[in-house]
């Protein structure tokens, strides 16, 4: 199958279902990528129902499903709220997100997501932005590259990290992912390699993509336009995604700062419909390397 080549989902059923979709109702899927998850969603609409389907990225749109009832949207999901203005929606059922990066940008090598193919230092999700990988790591002043491994790589080593770099790029430019991985090798453990440099090129990844400013966003958008009892389901596949939804959910934001009324209760939009995360099974990880760290979180608005 097409779609299973460029993405496989992960948690596919458990997602839409968390969503309990209604045949009339109105969705977003707000990371289309593939379209596995908004295929599943609207197998479950009616006539009456429709689906919006978010991604910024120019390969994705090439999977825009032809079906009246989704629109494609070719945007970052942090305009979400924008967007459902501008086609005059203003309550929605539910909001889908698998955050992250698809299989398909993993495995091509030119789009510079992956350590395991050479290729430009790129990472931009959305390929029309300017800001690159090669501009972060070539660019920046030594302490805000340390700052960026450290909060989002969460790398121990992540001034040594800079600094390295900084020495590398004083020689010739680090235009690639082989010269990358070529500049702060020295500072990988041998048995660690893989996890640090996947770490490494995951901060980066997030810097370019400013994704945690953009699920703050969504976040925010999807509290204010889900209708009371409509589901939020995301899939994260790190802790600061992770914390940033759990605290939303608990809370109502993303600092996690409890906001009491005058009894005591805690002012949330949300309620947790699972008490713990949901993860894949043994069966799903082992097919789908990606799922291993995948966390699910199912909200449903007061």
């Amino acid at each position: 199958m097409e779609e299973a080549v460029y993405h496989v989902p992960v948690l596919l059923q458990a997602c839409v279902d968390g969503l309990q979709v209604e045949p009339d109702g109105v969705y977003a899927d707000v990371t289309f990528g593939g379209g596995g998850h908004s295929r599943e969603i609207l197998s479950r609409l009616g006539g009456g129902g429709h689906l919006y389907g978010f991604d910024q990225d120019a390969d994705a749109a090439r999977n825009a499903i032809p079906d009246g009832r989704f629109t494609f949207v070719r945007s970052n999901f942090r305009y979400l709220k924008n967007w459902m203005r501008y086609y005059g929606v203003g309550q929605l059922d539910g909001v889908m997100a698998d955050l992250g990066v698809s299989s398909h940008h993993f495995d091509d090598g030119e789009r510079g997501f992956s350590f395991r193919f050479e290729g430009r230092l790129d990472m931009r999700m959305n390929q029309s932005a300017r800001l690159t990988a090669a501009d972060v790591v070539n660019d920046y002043a030594e302490e805000r590259l340390a700052g960026l491994f450290y909060l989002y790589g969460e790398l121990r080593n992540a001034r040594r990290l800079a600094a390295c770099l900084v020495k590398a790029r004083a020689v010739r430019r680090i235009a690639t992912t082989d010269d990358f991985v070529e500049a702060i090798r020295p500072l990988m453990g041998r048995d660690r390699e893989k996890k640090d440099l996947a770490k490494a090129f995951q901060a980066l990844r997030i810097e370019v993509n400013q994704e945690m400013d953009a699920l703050k966003e969504l976040l925010s958008a999807a509290a204010e336009l889900l209708r009371p009892g409509g589901r939020l389901a995301v899939l994260s596949y790190h802790s600061l995604e992770d914390r940033l939804v759990k605290n939303m959910i608990k809370t109502g934001n993303v600092e996690g700062k409890r906001v009491e009324d005058f009894y005591g209760n805690v002012e949330c939009p949300f309620r947790a419909v699972n008490s713990k995360v949901i993860v894949p099974g043994g069966e799903e990880q082992a097919a789908n390397p990606r799922s291993r760290s995948a966390k699910l979180r199912i909200a449903e608005k007061k």
